[in-house]
């Protein structure tokens, strides 16, 4: 790795709007997903701490923009997932509306990670998700998250049908990733400190 600015990631705020952030100065990654992609564990394996990011029985508990600060100049932004998340429609309006304001205001975002489970990728948010990354043009990576739930064969031709569903779209990149067994690490920490221009 890298660096390890990773590793001094700290809660610093969680808000339902964008402009109670800290000043939009810096570099910033958003991490975004379905509530029952492993957007938490992917965060805490990668700040190596246990739980830094809450990791709930109950998907969808994340309602905010949870801010962690890494260093004065670094930041992760983990915005809200939906999906299972048992509240109103209106609610999930709500959030959608503050992801997509969030997105096209952030002066300081640099990047976005976009987490599917590999076994069930390209959901509608997550579909939505990339319209919004094509509106705003901010690189995405994507993580193809639990791949430890799937043999080798099926892990990669799910890798290679997203790779092929993205291939049209500029500035997006795909990977498989496993929290659990801490696959795909250093592959993501190449994008992120590309993103955060970490020095090599």
């Amino acid at each position: 790795m890298a660096s390890h600015i990773y590793e001094h990631a700290e809660f610093t705020l969680s808000t339902p709007k964008t402009e109670l952030l800290p000043e939009d100065i810096g570099y910033e990654v958003a991490f975004a997903g379905r509530s029952n992609a492993g957007k938490s564990s992917a965060i805490n394996v990668l700040t190596r701490q246990k739980s830094l990011a809450r990791i709930s029985k109950t998907p969808g508990r994340t309602q905010h923009l949870v801010c962690f600060t890494m260093d004065e100049q670094s930041r992760i932004i983990d915005l809200p997932g939906y999906g299972y998340a048992k509240v109103p429609a209106k609610v999930k309006k709500q959030w959608q509306s503050m992801i997509e304001d969030y997105l096209i205001k952030r002066q300081s975002l640099r990047g976005i990670v976009l987490m599917m489970d590999c076994r069930h990728p390209m959901k509608p948010f997550d579909e939505q998700m990339l319209e919004w990354q094509s509106h705003a043009q901010i690189p995405m990576h994507i993580l193809l998250t639990k791949s430890d739930k799937l043999t080798r064969g099926p892990a990669s031709a799910a890798l290679l049908k997203i790779k092929k569903a993205v291939s049209q779209r500029d500035n997006v990149s795909a990977q498989l990733f496993s929290a659990t067994k801490r696959v795909g690490l250093e592959e993501c920490y190449a994008v992120l400190d590309g993103w955060y221009e970490v020095a090599p």
